[in-house]
């Protein structure tokens, strides 16, 4: 039997069908900044590249790799339902720990500036607490409807969350990567505030984590150098505060259009990091602050969509889908607003690249893949009622 002559219900969809049901301003936000974050990788890694391995476009062409890669693992995630998402849960979860363990493991993890963060694949270095961040909120997503009451109704429903956060809290410091706990604390935080938690564990959560902020930092030098060097960079514009110091004078160089692309000063070795973690600075410079209100915009819109994703997704009852999407956008939102924190001064470094436009191809990959879970979810809701497919399918 032909696909043509199957009933109408049990047809494979046609990517045609998924994307006239997808939210278009969400895609059309996430592939422009994708294209934004390439134009500049190009632009900011240009000298660094020369100089290193006497390629210029050697940064450009990997991160187009990732985002062909990530869009392909996209798509693949596009087609894949969330029902069946959510029996994988407990798997992604165990697989996200695994990851976190293994990667400090002497000899296995990579460490790279003090940090073991990374795994060496054969043809790929991941950053682990990429996509464990992401197994992570996929399992929590399923556990708040499994136990949506228990969270509602007593602290020890709530309890397990916050030790599941703990335990992957402390695997992260240990690497360390301070800025992906502070991330997937948030994330956590909202998504049991959306399933109506109560509101004592989140005072309790709250001062736990300031406590536990004030010693990490007071315990560890180079974090305490980190937030002195942030709080009067100028003090010290060679040493604690040198790349403070050289993002804030490239967007200060900016003024209201940009010095033009591919005219940045502050990319020829003045600013470490210009296409990874500082790559909105150098964007600043040459965009200008009408470039930059641009690309603050398309993440609040980002971030928007994804609120009314995850709204559609609770009034039709979906709340695997809701959770999932308000993890999800919150992530998004809260790295990019921690990333431009951090060119702009307004916080302490933590290492978090821009989504979609820094340099990285674990990072890249696995937004890819956030984005096309948060579609996935839309699309679900664009879905037709069930009388509706069961009249088609009849005739």
């Amino acid at each position: 039997m032909s696909a043509a002559t199957l009933p109408a219900a049990a047809r494979p969809a046609r990517w045609s069908d998924l994307l006239a049901r997808l939210d278009t301003p969400l895609l059309l936000t996430a592939l422009t900044l994708l294209a934004l974050g390439l134009i500049m990788v190009a632009s900011a890694s240009m000298p660094l590249a020369d100089h290193q391995f006497n390629d210029p476009f050697r940064f450009f062409r990997r991160q187009c790799l990732y985002a062909l890669l990530g869009l392909g693992l996209g798509a693949l995630v596009l087609r894949l339902p969330l029902d069946r998402l959510q029996q994988l849960g407990f798997t992604l979860m165990a697989i996200s720990f695994a990851l976190l363990v293994v990667v400090l493991v002497p000899g296995v993890g990579k460490v790279v500036n003090g940090s073991a963060r990374w795994l060496d694949l054969v043809v790929l270095r991941i950053q682990v607490s990429e996509p464990a961040r992401l197994g992570l909120l996929i399992y929590l997503a399923g556990f708040l409807v499994r136990r949506q009451v228990e969270v509602r109704d007593t602290f020890f429903g709530v309890g397990k969350v916050m030790a599941l956060l703990a335990a992957a809290g402390l695997l992260l410091l240990v690497e360390p990567d301070l800025g992906a706990a502070v991330v997937l604390t948030l994330a956590v935080m909202v998504m049991l505030w959306v399933a109506g938690a109560p509101i004592l564990p989140f005072i309790l959560l709250l001062g736990a984590g300031v406590g536990s902020l004030y010693l990490l930092i007071t315990l560890s030098p180079y974090r305490l150098a980190r937030l002195t060097g942030f709080m009067d960079p100028w003090a010290d514009p060679y040493n604690t505060g040198f790349q403070l110091t050289q993002s804030l004078m490239a967007i200060g160089s900016g003024h209201w259009f940009g010095l033009g692309l591919g005219s940045s000063v502050q990319k020829m070795f003045y600013l470490p990091e210009a296409h990874t973690d500082f790559l909105f600075a150098i964007l600043a410079e040459e965009l200008g602050l009408v470039g930059s209100l641009v690309v603050i915009a398309l993440y609040g819109l980002l971030f928007w969509r994804s609120l009314r994703i995850a709204n559609a997704a609770a009034q039709r009852g979906h709340w695997y889908g809701a959770y999932l999407t308000i993890g999800l956008g919150v992530w998004l939102a809260s790295q990019a607003f921690i990333n431009l924190g951090v060119n702009m001064g307004l916080l302490p470094t933590k290492g978090l690249t821009l989504p979609l436009m820094s340099y990285g191809g674990s990072s890249l990959l696995v937004v890819c893949v956030i984005i096309a879970l948060i579609l996935r979810v839309s699309l679900e809701n664009n879905e037709p009622p069930l009388q509706t497919k069961n009249r088609e399918a009849r005739s």
